[in-house]
């Protein structure tokens, strides 16, 4: 089959958000015909998900977790598969992103844990991972690497448009009228990672669910205030952040409640402070990533940004496989030599392709 035809490619994704994995189908060209298919979340039990916190910035028992979020990702696959009626033979491709652990643009580094050659073997599917090197190697920021499957999506919605991640990093794709030229991507500062990290310090659960901890609280002028002080909001993109950017000392002190409620309007303010970097004002924020699912969180964000914020199921899309839809096409796109990242989307001098593919044994 040529590699300009559609084609099932399945992709892989576990966020900074620490959730789980996420796994979806597409039938795609790897340009602008997309087809959404079946997916499927697996979250990581308390267990794995402190294992793999505990590696972050590349510190313990990295090799060890990376194999067994591996061999997590594998059985996964397996069950979408079965899930879809698929066989292994009837997917060109799986997009495996692995799992940040470190992320330190202007050191040129970054880290996705995973083992592809082994998922390969696993699943019997070719697979495409380190997506991010080549852009770091030709001076990019590594991040984000999601925008050319947000503008393929949204060829037909009126523009500019700002579509919105919510993980544990806050990222933005502004999309205007002139195709992928007309691309710009940066990340805007937190997402969930505060929030949820105060939570589950506060509460011992691993997440504020359905804002109801920030409902409670009021946010602090002054702590927020502290927090917006942070440079990162001032410099220009291309830029890009670690999950851990951010020192959440100004609410130490708070209740709760009142900390869940500051750090809820941080993430908010530093979107609304993206606005002075965006070409034009969004006319409409679709949103993705967990923080959709966040109804204090939408509310500060409407509250701030004062046009149309909606969940990106508003025109049909899965906020839940988005992200992971966009690396089966970035893996389609990979073994087409087609472009990942573009300058306006990392701050590459020229668009880049990248990946690395291990071939299955059939």
């Amino acid at each position: 089959m040529s590699l300009n035809s559609p084609r099932w490619a399945l992709g892989l994704m576990s966020g900074t958000s620490l959730d789980g994995i996420d796994a979806a189908l597409i039938r795609s060209d790897g340009r602008r015909q997309v087809e959404t298919g079946p997916s499927l979340t697996v979250p990581y039990d308390p267990d794995f998900r402190a294992r793999l916190r505990g590696v972050l910035g590349g510190r313990g028992a990295v090799e060890e977790v990376a194999r067994e979020l591996t061999l997590r990702h594998a059985q996964a696959v397996r069950d979408l598969l079965t899930n879809a009626g698929l066989a292994a033979d009837e997917i060109a491709v799986i997009g495996f992103h692995g799992h940040t652990v470190l992320h330190e643009p202007q050191a040129g580094r970054t880290w996705q844990i995973g083992d592809g050659a082994l998922l390969a073997s696993e699943t019997g599917i070719d697979v495409v991972d380190d997506f991010r090197r080549n852009d770091m190697a030709a001076g990019g920021q590594g991040a984000p690497f999601a925008p050319l499957y947000h503008a393929a999506r949204a060829a037909g919605l009126d523009k500019p448009l700002a579509v919105l991640n919510l993980g544990g990093v806050g990222n933005v794709t502004w999309l205007g009228a002139d195709g992928d030229e007309d691309v710009l991507a940066f990340d805007t500062g937190p997402g969930n990672a505060l929030i949820d990290d105060w939570a589950e310090r506060q509460t011992g659960t691993a997440r504020d669910q359905d804002g109801a901890l920030a409902r409670t609280g009021t946010v602090d002028a002054a702590a927020l205030t502290a927090l917006m002080a942070h440079p990162y909001f001032e410099l220009p993109p291309p830029k890009s952040l670690d999950r851990d950017a951010f020192d959440p000392q100004p609410v130490a002190g708070l209740s709760a409640a009142g900390g869940a409620a500051t750090l809820t309007a941080f993430t908010a303010a530093s979107v609304a402070a993206a606005l002075t970097h965006l070409p034009a004002p969004p006319r409409r924020w679709l949103v993705t990533g967990g923080g959709r699912h966040n109804p204090a969180l939408m509310a500060a964000l409407a509250e701030q940004l004062a046009v149309p914020v909606d969940p990106v199921e508003a025109v049909g899309w899965d906020g839940d496989a988005l992200e992971a839809q966009a690396f089966a096409y970035l893996a389609l796109r990979s073994l087409a030599g087609l472009p990942l990242s573009l300058p306006g989307t990392t701050g590459v001098k020229r668009p880049v392709t990248g990946g690395v593919l291990h071939r299955a044994k059939r």
